[in-house]
């Protein structure tokens, strides 16, 4: 690893440290698992202080590309790139309240829409197994009455993330993992107080897998997004309401 890395540029060194390493691990010079060179070795490599490499090593812990052991044998590690940062960097969003159910609504609506619209188009038997099975489960929720609901809940969440999984677009598949897990606690919180909404919710879906399963992408997406706005509409007004009392 002794060409590795070059002297930081000095005008700007602590950010060179960063995009250095970042660009080794993404390029693939550096691959999961591997160490990256000794503390002493980084500083001679990069020209650059034990303090400035530290807080750079730190920076790229954060994002998520290295983990920093400690002890014997300990170092910094090559991770495998996930979107767990992107999951908690949405929350963190969310939760700063950010993002309103509106903003949430519109980017479902044009997202969930297009990726149903190409599941469509990408649908295989299997994946028409899977979705009869999901539905299935939530029937059987919904049998269950308002004792079911949690349950439910996971279940029309793994509907919509399958439609991304049919794409084989692993950005749609990130996304939407992100997405539906940050959005779960409006649902807990705003969603399903009687069992008629879940039927609602459920017929929504049966629907779409119906026009899906036909090979009609766009009256598929066209359920979809009505479905969105509907629902969304529904924790728009409880919040309302929520506030008011």
């Amino acid at each position: 690893m002794t060409h590795l890395f070059r002297a930081a540029r000095q005008n700007r060194i602590f950010q060179d440290v960063v995009e250095q390493i970042q660009e080794a691990i993404i390029d693939g010079q550096l691959k999961v698992g591997d160490r990256l060179p000794a503390e002493r070795d980084l500083k001679e490599m990069l020209q650059t202080s034990r303090s400035t490499l530290r807080e750079a090593l730190r920076v790229l812990e954060q994002k998520g590309l290295i983990e920093i052991k400690l002890g014997m044998g300990g170092g910094a590690v090559v991770k495998k790139v996930t979107s767990d940062l992107v999951a908690e960097s949405l929350d963190l969003l969310i939760r700063s309240n950010q993002v309103s159910l509106q903003h949430i609504a519109e980017f479902r609506e044009r997202v969930e829409g297009d990726v149903v619209w190409l599941a469509t188009s990408r649908l295989t038997k299997s994946d028409i197994d899977e979705l009869e099975k999901l539905l299935d489960d939530s029937r059987q929720c919904l049998a269950r009455g308002v004792e079911g609901v949690p349950d439910f809940l996971s279940a029309d969440q793994h509907i919509h993330q399958y439609f991304a999984k049919i794409t084989g677009n692993p950005i749609y598949i990130s996304l939407f993992k992100t997405m539906h897990n940050n959005i779960r606690r409006y649902f807990d919180e705003l969603l399903f107080k009687e069992e008629s909404e879940m039927r609602e919710n459920l017929q929504d879906l049966e629907s779409v897998v119906a026009a899906m399963k036909k090979g009609d992408a766009d009256t598929a997406c066209k359920i979809v997004r009505t479905h969105v706005r509907r629902f969304n509409d529904y924790m728009e007004i409880r919040e309302g309401q929520r506030k008011a009392g």
